[in-house]
């Protein structure tokens, strides 16, 4: 579902932009996957206090979504630079999305995440 999304996000950008397309799906696709991961978690954190379990505390939940985060982000620089992206690109069927769709997505799921933060 991400590469469909990533190959999306690169196609629509590549027809204005050319190369500079590059960074910004890069760009999107590293957001989407944060948020997605930012909410799952603080899904989670709260679940876990109002179950009054103490799993972790503030500072050790945001130093692991930091290293998860850095791995993300190297994760798809290697997966989406070259050949993959050109296999993706080949095997893409495009289909009609709306942009200002794909780009609420990522935000919907930080807002997500943001009310589930005050739920502690």
């Amino acid at each position: 579902m991400l590469d469909t999304l990533y190959i999306t996000i690169f196609n629509h950008y590549k027809k204005s932009l050319g190369k500079r397309s590059l960074p910004i799906a890069l760009l999107y696709i590293n957001f989407l996957e944060l948020s997605i991961i930012l909410a799952l978690a603080a899904f989670f954190m709260a679940f876990a206090s109002q179950m009054k379990m103490g799993l972790m505390s503030s500072t050790k939940f945001w130093v692991l979504f930091i290293i998860v985060a850095l791995f993300v982000v190297f994760k798809n620089w290697m997966r989406y630079n070259g050949k993959k992206r050109n296999i993706l690109n080949a095997k893409f069927k495009s289909k009609k999305t709306s942009i200002y769709l794909l780009w609420f997505l990522p935000l919907g799921c930080l807002a997500i995440a943001f009310i589930l933060l005050q739920v502690q």
